[in-house]
């Protein structure tokens, strides 16, 4: 039996809408309807678990309350503040954002507008517009496009467009123009703590009775992602090198593919004439399809010549005491690397 015949559209959003009613997680973002804050915890969203997301969300918004301090801010400022969430596009595309909609007025109330921020694409700009705004847009992520392909029993690729557009106009069809930002939210939040990518929870699922995928018993293995390619497996060698209480650091070039502005922890490319004294650890960093295993030394010896920290814009490479250390966009790797040398960033 179809889906229709089970459960009407509106069936689905009712059902949707009473489940994440009782049942949808605390979290901070979801107690406030400021469009810059619901802007905020999307971007952060991006590539991110929620749990995750908490601390830093929390932090950003404490240092920049509203949309006009973000404005404000140099760009070491925000990358600071966003150090540790990786993709630092994200906060650099944020401060632009932030100052466009300041110089124009405010933040915009409209889902065009909203799109045409740098950093922002359709489901961002749909997610802010219905949450903020109340407009009948809706926002299809990856737990939107996971819950469709299951609800309709579908295997198609979800790396396709055609697809991709073919499942947002059923959850389009699905949607509560009333509540589209609560509607929004409970679709995510279903894809999120029920419709699991692995061991989905079908049981405890509001809509099981119409999906096709439950039914045939075919929902673990949907969505179906062709076209993914082989991860990279890289092993490197970090260096924490210590004087007089202070790390060294050096800055990524502006100009650098990643990480540009940020600083990272030597490796044995900076250092040629380092001596690695006492292996500290090892820990696993992925970025895209990259596996890095980076191996992490205490060393001496083949030091540059570095400026003080106040002056280090101008140079390559610095001494940073563990204090200084949240002032300043500091890498993943490098933090991960600290911590093993117990050397964690004061907050």
């Amino acid at each position: 039996m179809g889906l229709r015949a089970r459960i009407t559209r509106p069936g689905i959003a009712a059902r949707l809408l009473a489940w994440y009613s009782d049942h949808h997680r605390d979290l901070p973002w979801r107690r406030t309807s400021d469009p810059y804050r619901v802007w905020i915890s999307e971007v952060m969203l991006q590539q991110t678990r929620a749990q995750a997301v908490i601390p830093y969300y929390e932090r950003f918004v404490a240092q920049f309350p509203t949309l006009e301090s973000l404005a404000g801010a140099r760009e070491e400022q925000a990358l600071a503040a966003w150090s540790g969430l990786g993709y630092y596009s994200r906060a650099r595309n944020l401060l632009k954002a932030a100052r466009l909609a300041v110089a124009a007025g405010g933040f915009p109330s409209d889902y065009d507008a909203i799109r045409g921020l740098p950093g922002v694409g359709d489901y961002t700009a749909a997610a802010v517009s219905s949450i903020a705004f109340g407009l009948p847009c809706a926002a299809v992520d990856g737990n939107a496009l996971r819950v469709v392909s299951r609800v309709k029993n579908d295997a198609s690729d979800i790396g396709s467009m055609a697809t991709r557009r073919r499942f947002a106009e059923t959850v389009t069809g699905w949607l509560d123009q009333r509540r589209p930002g609560d509607f929004n939210q409970a679709l995510m939040e279903l894809g999120a703590t029920i419709c699991l990518p692995r061991q989905p929870l079908c049981d405890e699922c509001p809509i099981r009775d119409g999906c096709l995928a439950a039914t045939a018993g075919s929902a673990a293995g949907l969505p179906v992602k062709l076209r993914k390619e082989d991860p990279l497996h890289i092993r490197a060698t970090l260096f924490v090198v210590r004087r007089r209480g202070r790390v060294l650091l050096i800055r990524e070039d502006s100009g650098a593919r990643r990480m540009a502005g940020f600083w990272r922890l030597p490796t044995t490319e900076d250092l040629p004439g380092a001596t690695p004294r006492e292996r500290l650890g090892e820990f696993r960093h992925s970025i895209t399809r990259h596996r890095y295993l980076f191996e992490v030394y205490a060393s001496s010896g083949g030091l540059p010549a570095c400026p003080a920290p106040t002056s280090a814009a101008a140079g390559a490479c610095a001494w940073f005491s563990p204090a200084e250390l949240p002032t300043i966009p500091l890498a993943t790797t490098a933090r991960k690397a600290l911590n093993l040398a117990g050397i964690p960033r004061s907050s």
